[in-house]
């Protein structure tokens, strides 16, 4: 089953978690302020495997990380618990993020220098989305269990197909 992650209009009839971020979105006009960015709702809201502490994780692709960071405070610096982390290193690659929260929900920006549909959350997403449409409803029971239990969403997917080494590129290297 194929389906479009990039429109988020997919939010407006979903599950009340997913019907709110998009309220939430849309009224800080997120999309529209970061559309040169092109980005991505990731995460387990757009999947429905979200628990209580779920956040909003939305990848972009930044190719000038100081415009990028004027253009997130400048927008978005008024909002609660607005932090951001500096440029950072990740597995090679430089990247930034921004948190803060909108009506009690957190949201997290996460940009790097990479199409945003390329990016391992974008990736990690659509094949967890592949495995919950593939293995059902007690597979996707389990995996919210797992989370409830304190384990991330990666290594709740690993644990339960099996798959060793580290989650993260486990879960890339899996065949569908």
């Amino acid at each position: 089953m194929i389906h479009d992650f990039i429109n988020i209009d997919y939010l407006k009839n979903g599950n009340q978690i997913q019907r709110k971020s998009y309220k939430i979105i849309q009224k800080i006009e997120l999309f529209s302020i970061l559309k040169d960015h092109k980005p991505i709702l990731t995460g387990t809201i757009p999947i429905d495997i979200n628990i209580e502490e779920s956040d909003l994780d939305v990848i972009c692709e930044v190719n000038d990380f100081d415009s990028f960071r004027q253009k997130v405070e400048k927008h978005f610096s008024e909002y609660d618990g607005f932090s951001y982390s500096g440029m950072m290193n990740r597995n090679d690659k430089e990247c930034v993020t921004f948190n803060f929260f909108v009506d009690g929900m957190e949201i997290e920006l996460y940009g790097e220098n990479k199409p945003a549909a390329q990016q391992n959350a974008y990736r990690h997403m659509l094949i967890e989305y592949h495995f919950l449409n593939k293995l059902g409803d007690d597979f996707k029971k389990k995996i919210i269990a797992l989370k409830k239990a304190g384990l991330k969403t990666e290594p709740a997917f690993a644990k339960l197909l099996n798959l060793e080494g580290d989650p993260y590129e486990a879960l890339l290297n899996v065949q569908l």
